[in-house]
């Protein structure tokens, strides 16, 4: 099985003339984007779900081995903190369904400020239906914890690993599939990753996962054109760690920080 490796959004203005050449529209971002990759994080959806209609759209434009990772709504985790979890996962996967099979992982990420409650935990992802794989994404230090660990395990759901300025808590793997999320690097231009950091989650994830494993791998880094570009530098490293990357684009299609493509190409 592959490791899903792609970025956080594919909408940014910025990457006009990196990932995006000025010749492509900015409607047919998405074409481009699935064409030089297999996965994307759909990260707008915390703020606000899209309409079917509109994934709709995104299932038919993509192809067929396309995969959606989703974050769910601030609703769920930010204004309700996980209770009464039944009405916003439902209303979320209703939106989702026509993705179909492209329809990867949930993302859920908790507000820094919410401590370890280990039974809303189990019970939001009760809520969620069996074959539905979900993330966690912690951001209070009380979560590290064995209970929350064994909930995770029992749902066959993802602690999310989280890189940031070069900090990152030791991996636990609680499912059989992983989630990674790169926010960012601390080398140049700002925000992107070097080869150490690089070369240091290849060896962790080929550590923790068999190549038959499912691993998704998120950069959001987007500023500078760093995501796409740090993506395409993970992909051979992965390789030479006994994971197989879904595709990425060519180095020379990801230029960063000032190396803009001229006008026109």
């Amino acid at each position: 099985m592959p490791v899903y490796l792609g970025t956080s959004g594919w909408q940014y203005r910025h990457w006009r003339g990196r990932l995006y050449p000025e010749g492509v529209p900015q409607r047919r971002w998405l074409e481009h984007y699935a064409e030089r990759f297999a996965v994307v994080e759909v990260n707008a959806s915390f703020y606000r779900l899209p309409s079917r209609g509109t994934v709709e759209e995104w299932a038919r434009r993509t192809p067929e081995d396309f995969v959606m990772a989703v974050k769910a709504s601030r609703y769920l985790t930010h204004v309700r903190r996980l209770r009464d979890p039944g009405p916003p996962v439902a209303r979320l996967l209703d939106v989702t369904e026509p993705l179909g099979r492209k329809l990867g992982p949930v993302l859920v990420q908790l507000p820094p400020g919410m401590r370890r409650d280990a039974a809303t935990l189990a019970a939001a992802l009760d809520a969620f239906p069996r074959g539905v794989r979900v993330a966690v994404e912690p951001r209070h230090p009380s979560w590290d914890d064995e209970e929350v660990f064994e909930v995770l395990r029992r749902h066959d759901a993802a602690l999310c690993m989280v890189d940031r300025g070069g900090s990152h808590p030791d991996p636990v793997r609680t499912a059989s599939w992983g989630y990674l999320r790169m926010h960012e690097g601390v080398a140049s231009p700002a925000g992107c990753y070097g080869e150490h950091a690089l070369d240091a989650w290849a060896a962790r994830l080929g550590a923790l996962f068999a190549p038959q494993d499912t691993v998704f791998v998120f950069f959001n880094n987007d500023a500078e054109g760093c995501a796409p570009r740090d993506a395409a530098l993970l992909a051979p490293r992965l390789e030479r760690a006994g994971l197989a990357p879904t595709r990425v684009p060519s180095l020379d299609e990801t230029p960063v920080g000032a190396e803009v493509r001229p006008h026109g190409a």
